[in-house]
């Protein structure tokens, strides 16, 4: 029964992230802009004028040069009521989906991570994580994602931890001055 609440506490707290709550279709919302931005190296924390759990994130995203197009996004957000964080990573269409990600930042890597969904802008994979990964993943200098595509080939997408610490520092302390609750659900009525 604790990991069912602890599943739906993360289901919340996905859904009310900023950068997670942003599936409706482009022409249909218009972005939410954060209203405090602070940049270490190659990572931004963001936090956004809304009342959630979980209202900033770090991130680190990865462009193609010529197409401008994003290749890789690493997004870490931290949710103070529970002391937990939740990672999204963003890659593009055209993954092998029954394939999964891994990450590998030394002395850090994962198992295969499921896509939880795709929209048109790419993959995602969404999960919680404990303070033990980020952890070793702050040891690390650089880290990759690796993908298979549809027709088997085999890509690591590269990503900088350059920051990273500071910027999870920056998080954790934005996070817990900027966090809203969740609202208690209401008991159930007896007939």
């Amino acid at each position: 029964m604790k990991s069912f609440r602890i599943a739906v506490a993360f289901a919340a707290a996905l859904l009310a992230a900023p950068a997670f709550a942003q599936d409706a279709p482009p022409q249909a919302q218009k972005p939410l802009q954060p209203s405090d931005v602070k940049e270490f190296k190659d990572w931004t924390v963001r936090c956004y004028p809304v009342a959630s759990p979980s209202p900033c994130e770090m991130i680190e995203l990865r462009v193609a040069k010529k197409s401008g197009q994003r290749v890789l996004g690493v997004l870490l957000a931290y949710m103070p009521s529970r002391d937990a964080h939740i990672l999204q990573i963003s890659v593009p269409l055209g993954v092998a989906l029954a394939n999964g990600l891994v990450i590998d930042a030394a002395p850090y890597k994962s198992g295969v991570l499921k896509f939880r969904r795709c929209d048109q802008l790419g993959c995602y994979v969404e999960s919680a994580v404990g303070g033990d990964v980020i952890a070793q993943i702050a040891q690390a200098s650089k880290g990759q994602i690796q993908i298979v595509t549809v027709d088997g080939r085999h890509f690591n997408l590269a990503f900088s931890l350059d920051g990273f610490s500071e910027a999870h520092a920056a998080l954790v302390e934005l996070s817990k001055a900027k966090a809203k609750a969740p609202a208690a659900a209401p008991a159930p009525t007896q007939p």
